[in-house]
This record gives C-alpha cells, structure tokens and sequence, in this order.
C-alpha cells in the first residue's frame, strides 16, 4: 500500500480518461461557442459570502464547503458551484449586457463520495446576465439540449417548472410548510430535519417514506401569478417550436436558493433514479443585486462531467479513445537522429514519438507496436551514411520504403492521408 494516496472523494484522471475530459468540455466549447458565449475562467478561491448568496438553508453552504481562513485572516472558500462566482465577477468587472458566458471547471463539496458524485468535480455551463426574455430561457435550454445530442446521448429528459416570481414562491412556501407540518408525522426524519430549514427541500426527497406526504402537496401552478404563468408558457411554446421533448414536474425546485420562473434538470435514463441529474439550472433573477450590483436578470446551467460520462458509457457513445501518435522513430546509432527527427516531425504537425535509453531493434519496434503509430521511421547505421530513413507501416500491411531525409515530411504526410 503507497504511503500516500488521493484524499476521499478525490481521484486522479489518468489517460486516455483525461484526453476524453479534454473533448468533452472542447465539444461543449464548440456547441456554446456557436451560439455567441465566451469563455469566463473565476478562480477557485472566493470570499465565503460570495457563496452565502447560495442560500444559507442550503447544504452546500451549511455542511459541504470547504472553507478556512487564510494568512491574511480572510475567510474564504473553494467553490461549491460557479454561477456565484460569475455573478461576483459581473458585479466587478461590470461588462455590457446582454452577457453570454461559459465556463468549465472543478468544484469542491465535502459530502459523501458515490458513483459519479466525488468531493471534487467538474461541471460545464453557461450564464446569461442582462435580458428578461422568456425567449433566452429556451435558447439556454436548447444549447443544453443540444450539447448531449453532441455527445450522442438519446436517453435524456428534460423535466421544466417555474417558481414564479418570488412572492409566488413565498406563498407557496408557506403553504408547503402548513401541508408538511400537518403530516410531520409521516415524514422520514431526515426530511423533518430539512422541512425547518426549507419547505422547497422536502420536495427533493426520494424516499418512499415522504412519497404519499409530498404527493399530496400543493401545487406551484397554483400559486402563479399572471407574470410567471404567461412567462412559463412562452418557454413551452418555445421549446415546441425547437422540437425539443420536455416533461412539466412540478415537484422541480432545484437545489440552491437563488431560483426564480423558470427551472430545469436533464435526467439520464440510464442511471439510478436517485442520482440521475446530468445538469441543470434555471434564471435567478435577483443573485446579481445580492452580491452588491445593479438589477439584473440571470439564466444559465451546470452539466457534471462525471454523471455525463456515466451516461455515455451506460449508452455506449463518447468513449475514451486509445492515445497514439502517428509516427514511431527507431534508431540504432545513439538516439541522435530519433531527437532531430521527432522534432522536426512535430514542428511539422505530426504527432511522433521514440525510444529511449539506446534500445535494440527488437525492443524499439515493440515500443513502435505499442505506441499505437501508424508507420514507424527507421535509422540505422546504413541509413544515417546515406541520409535516408526507412518508412514502414505498422497497421496496414504496406510496403517499406527507403526514402531521403530531406523528404521524410512530405512522404509521411502522404503516407498518412
């Protein structure tokens, strides 16, 4: 047993793992890209409070933030989520609005490791602060739509809901709590523990003790004002107009505070009922002023990586491909030639690679094998006289041919088309 190992709930991201990582957020990139949104990097590190907006009931604030206080006596935390940071960083920077932005990155919550949930994790999303436009709630939901239609994904819901505007939610709270205050008796205790916190939170609870309780509930429909219920059916109407399949859940509430009108998860079907969230978001409307800015509305998501790549997996799209390079160079006379050679291949745009530590043939062309190359270049003594290297391919049966250095490159290239 090594003497040190990751920390629980971390692990690290070995290739070609790491190189699927890579194309995921690089598709993400390409699918938001498109749509006008630029990449928005907030650090790690933020002031504590700057989270606090999340909502002090929540348990990402309570019970799961990594927090300390620094050398300067600063109490700070890794974040748990990156739409406060992004909020925070509109309130800094102030740039003109409507702005559309992505991110990509790790989070950090101290809360019990499972299948594609770790204390440390990646997620990709997307914010939009400035306009109030039902209209935007659609296209950030189609981009999300569109990403896992990208990754090849087929077996995704989209559930949708709408919290109305917060006086609805306020009413509708409060009524929460008379219902589940009523039935105190036959909810689990976990979920009694989460009603004094958060009425809204009950409805999350996926144990059959509460299903009967929360089944009863009432309804958020019922509590729209005229506002939210037009609002809400402009997003219908546009994700109809998209042909993009959703399914109204008024149970939807999300996780975090900050959640006004509109509100959205992608559910994989593929995965266990009670962790089968790939993402999901909605427009908070009211975040910005709280950290200290002007009024402005906000939409956007979050998709985990990991759960994603679960997906994937569980559907047999997006694999992590094998990591090879195009070209293996052997050399017997030192090593001298393979270092020039790789070198000039690679300044060239061809991926090359070679043996160390002066190998036989034998051992060389077993590294070639491995390597994964396409063709291997090969200098040896007669070769390195001549100012020749020997090209000869490794998966498709082809002839070798001894061709001069000075046309290496070109000859490759054609090799290799």
């Amino acid at each position: 047993m090594p003497e040190f190992q990751t920390s629980p709930g971390m692990r690290d991201v070995l290739p070609p793992e790491s190189a699927r990582w890579r194309r995921f957020v690089r598709t993400f990139d390409e699918t938001v890209s498109a749509a006008g949104y630029g990449q928005v990097v907030p650090p790690l590190l933020e002031d504590i409070g700057v989270f606090h907006r999340v909502g002090e009931a929540t348990d990402v604030v309570t019970k799961e933030m990594y927090d300390f206080v620094d050398k300067g006596e600063r109490h700070v935390a890794l974040r748990p989520e990156q739409t406060a940071s992004v909020c925070r960083a509109f309130v800094q920077h102030r740039p003109a609005t409507p702005w559309k932005v992505w991110y990509a990155g790790p989070n950090f919550r101290y809360e019990k490791p499972q299948r594609g949930r770790y204390r440390q994790f990646d997620q990709v999303g997307i914010e939009v602060l400035g306009p109030d436009d039902p209209f935007l709630d659609v296209e950030v939901i189609a981009l999300g739509w569109r990403f896992f239609q990208m990754l090849g994904l087929r077996q995704v819901t989209l559930t949708v809901n709408s919290l109305g505007e917060p006086a609805d939610r306020t009413a509708f709270v409060a009524a929460l709590r008379d219902h589940f205050e009523t039935n105190i008796e036959r909810l689990s205790p976990e979920s009694r523990v989460t009603l004094a916190k958060n009425p809204l939170r009950v409805l999350d609870s996926k144990r059959p003790a509460d299903s009967d309780v929360i089944a009863s509930a009432p309804r958020i429909a019922d509590f729209h004002s005229e506002t939210a219920r037009s609002s809400f059916a402009t997003v219908l109407d546009g994700l109809r107009a998209l042909d993009i399949p959703f399914v109204v859940n008024e149970r939807l509430v999300r996780g975090l505070d900050y959640y006004r009108f509109t509100t959205f998860e992608y559910v994989g079907g593929t995965l266990d009922s009670a962790q089968n969230a790939l993402g999901g978001g909605g427009r908070y409307d009211g975040l910005v002023e709280d950290l200290g800015g002007p009024a402005t509305p906000g939409v956007g998501f979050a998709i985990g990586l990991d759960r994603t790549l679960l997906a994937c997996d569980d559907e047999g799209v997006f694999a992590a491909r094998e990591q090879g390079v195009d070209v293996f160079v052997v050399d017997t006379t030192g090593g001298l030639h393979a270092l020039t050679i790789t070198d000039q291949l690679r300044a060239a745009g061809i991926s090359a690679d070679r043996a160390f530590e002066n190998r036989s043939m034998k051992s060389q062309m077993k590294a070639a094998d491995r390597s994964g190359a396409t063709v291997a270049v090969i200098i040896g003594s007669d070769e390195a006289a001549a100012g020749t290297a020997v090209v000869r391919p490794l998966r498709d049966g082809g002839e070798q041919t001894s061709v001069p250095r000075s046309e290496l490159t070109t000859t490759l290239r054609k090799v290799l088309s």
